[in-house]
């Protein structure tokens, strides 16, 4: 279950020729598709997810890969049109009491149609006028939907997404026996009153105030700002277009608002208005849905891990789209199992390891251990056999961490598992081959 890739094909191969030409036909061969790779992002994770109150966190990135022109390797235009690269949109789990992730879920990865040479620039398409199924946007729904049957074993399930599926679909045809949406509103929605979305709140009273750690972004810097919330029922009403016919005429919702009266100096004040399916009535009920939508962030260190830490996907060398493709579900995959070894750096991980890794890789994994464990000194690994924990203080130390755990000392980051899941993948080859080959 473990991962076989990383950003490119000499890093998967770890420098070794002939494993990067056996690593390229594996892109090329027409039985290892696309969608068999995709399919497989959720293995482990029904069973992960058994008994849990699950949060699954969805979003779209794009994957940019250097072209030239001339040489657009068969990619489609992102980046409003001046790169050149694939879309991915992956749903991952989560524990909603601990943050632990669970795995992925399921999602989809594609190519836009790329232009032909010489021709003229699309004319742009009405979006409005368009079906759901003819537009991007339908990947929230359809992932949403995906994750109601991967899921069906959860005690609960809070399907969360940023601004980006504030889909009137989403909000009228998700929602059912303990399966529930949350996201931030995007669009100033008729309600059945006659009001609208934006203006609904101003009339609650204030229910109370928190401090509270806002990322960075491109366009803001890092600060921490003090919030009041409101909370409330509305009942939006459908959209005036006859593509949304089918869908309920009113859905009623919780309305979670966060504003900030006092911004610093020269700085718009933040406000959030949060959708759910979720009940609440007091501040602590508001304040745990707001608890659970920024646990958003999550998917945010993934895309990192994916991108930039350690995985590197970008830095592909591959030349054919539909390579590339298979690559990045694979690089998928990757990504996650590093983010849940980063997280179980600090021993509280409570996900079975059979979950993640193979028979051979646990059975490798025991065996290195011995090389780290020094009895006469008491040290050695400090956690329970063959739980995450013990994984990746393993995984890591094969990365290169001398193993300090001292309060000074700098704990393992996803560069280092990479690069101990690099070598693990390896060593588990050739214990395979041992027990094929040695009686």
């Amino acid at each position: 279950m473990v991962h076989l890739g990383t950003g490119c094909l000499r890093r998967l191969s770890q420098g070794d020729k002939t494993a990067e030409i056996r690593f390229g036909r594996l892109l090329r061969h027409p039985k290892v598709t696309l969608e068999r790779l995709v399919d497989g992002w959720s293995t482990g994770t029904a069973a992960a997810a058994a008994g849990r109150h699950v949060l699954a966190i969805q979003d779209t990135t794009e994957l940019n890969f250097r072209t030239s022109k001339g040489h657009e390797r068969g990619l489609g235009a992102i980046g409003k049109g001046v790169g050149r690269g694939l879309l991915l949109h992956p749903m991952i789990a989560l524990d909603a009491g601990t943050g632990e992730c669970l795995g992925l879920v399921g999602g989809s990865l594609w190519n836009r149609e790329p232009p032909k040479p010489g021709a003229k620039a699309p004319k742009k398409k009405n979006n409005a006028r368009r079906p759901l199924e003819e537009k991007e946007s339908r990947h929230w729904v359809e992932t949403a939907q995906e994750a109601k049957t991967v899921l069906s074993a959860a005690a609960m399930v809070t399907l969360i997404a940023d601004r980006e599926a504030d889909l009137y679909a989403m909000w009228a045809s998700i929602p059912g026996p303990n399966v529930h949406v949350l996201g931030r509103a995007r669009h100033d929605r008729t309600l059945a009153n006659g009001g609208t979305l934006y203006t609904a709140a101003a009339s609650w009273p204030v229910l109370g105030r928190r401090k509270i750690d806002i990322r960075e972004r491109p366009d803001r810097p890092a600060r921490l700002a003090e919030l009041e919330v409101r909370v409330g029922t509305v009942t939006i009403q459908r959209p005036l277009e006859p593509r949304q016919s089918a869908l309920p005429e009113q859905i009623t919702m919780t309305l979670v608002e966060l504003t900030e009266p006092a911004p610093p100096e020269g700085t718009p004040p933040l406000v959030w208005r949060l959708l759910t399916s979720h009940a609440a009535t007091n501040a602590n009920a508001a304040w745990q849905i707001v608890d659970w939508y920024r646990a958003r962030w999550t998917i945010e260190q993934f895309f990192r891990i994916l991108k930039q830490q350690g995985i590197r996907i970008e830095d592909s060398q591959v030349e054919t789209a539909d390579r590339l493709l298979k690559l990045a579900a694979i690089a998928t995959r990757a990504a996650v199992v590093t983010l849940q070894l980063t997280q179980a750096r600090d021993g509280q991980a409570t996900l079975d390891s059979a979950l993640v890794f193979t028979p051979d890789e646990l059975d490798t994994l025991e065996a290195v251990n011995h090389n780290y464990t020094k009895p006469r000194l008491g040290k050695g690994n400090p956690y329970p056999t063959r739980s995450l924990p013990w994984v990746a203080w393993i995984i890591a130390r094969l990365g290169g961490w001398d193993g300090s755990q001292t309060r000074t000392a700098k704990p393992p980051g996803p560069i280092t598992f990479k690069h101990g899941l690099d070598l693990l993948k390896a060593m588990a080859s050739g214990w395979k081959l041992r027990d094929m080959y040695i009686p």
